[in-house]
């Protein structure tokens, strides 16, 4: 199976700029170190290290802000095959940077492809959830209802997490803990997580492989440009009764 022609993106939501160390990025080093071994290119960006405005506008500037890096960051996005959301729960949700992500995701949904689909379309998303309470899979379902609603393809277990015990404690990766030495580091032997990490990171490659070679969906029937242009295939106006 030879995933080296796919490449992906991990934007890290960690509400902690570089260099502070990000729970959420340690996990998804499992995932690249598959990658690694895969011959897969990727890059993680971290979100809160760059002057992203909120709005729901490719750029931002073009609407009373002085900056906006989102337009350099939308270039990575849309050269990638995958995109992987990470995020920290915080309040049983996930991080508001996000949430400001999926917003300008949602600002580039009425640009369309070489076909006259939404610009998405091909392209393939997973996220990863890290935290100490309950919330992954109540964050995963946010963060990829989003992705598939502007167009991103959610393969079978497309998610992947890890939570700590109900209450203040170490955070996934941690080796110490109130003067408590962690061998091996918090998390590294879960069973979970180390399975759904990986089945993740493959099935995402799987779905990312068959559509690229397959270059993405017919645009038969789901085509923005042809519908606004007045082809609806197969449709017809429901009758009044």
């Amino acid at each position: 199976m030879d995933f080296s022609k796919l490449k992906v993106l991990y934007i890290n939501c960690t509400l902690k700029k570089s260099p502070a160390e990000s729970h959420t990025e340690t996990l998804m080093e499992v995932s690249q170190n598959i990658l690694k071994k895969e011959k897969v290119s990727f890059e993680t960006v971290r979100f809160i290290d760059h002057d992203v405005a909120v709005g729901v506008y490719p750029d931002m500037t073009e609407h009373g802000w002085e900056k906006d890096d989102w337009p350099s960051i939308y270039k990575k996005v849309s050269e990638a095959d995958v995109l992987i959301v990470g995020t920290p729960i915080w309040l049983g949700e996930k991080s508001s940077e996000a949430q400001k992500l999926i917003e300008r995701l949602y600002a580039m949904s009425g640009e369309t492809n070489d076909k006259g689909q939404y610009v998405f379309y091909g392209k393939v998303g997973g996220c990863m959830v890290t935290g100490n309470e309950d919330g992954v899979k109540h964050c995963a379902m946010g963060i990829l209802y989003s992705l598939q609603h502007v167009g991103y393809s959610i393969p079978p277990q497309a998610d992947c997490g890890w939570i700590g015990e109900v209450g203040p404690g170490p955070s996934y990766g941690d080796t110490e803990w109130k003067d408590k030495t962690m061998n091996p580091p918090v998390g590294f032997d879960s069973e979970f997580t180390n399975r759904n990490t990986t089945f993740m990171t493959y099935n995402l490659l799987h779905l990312a492989k068959l559509l690229k070679e397959n270059k993405g969906y017919s645009n038969y029937g789901n085509s923005r440009e042809a519908w606004d242009s007045g082809t609806h295939w197969s449709f017809e106006n429901p009758e009044y009764r």
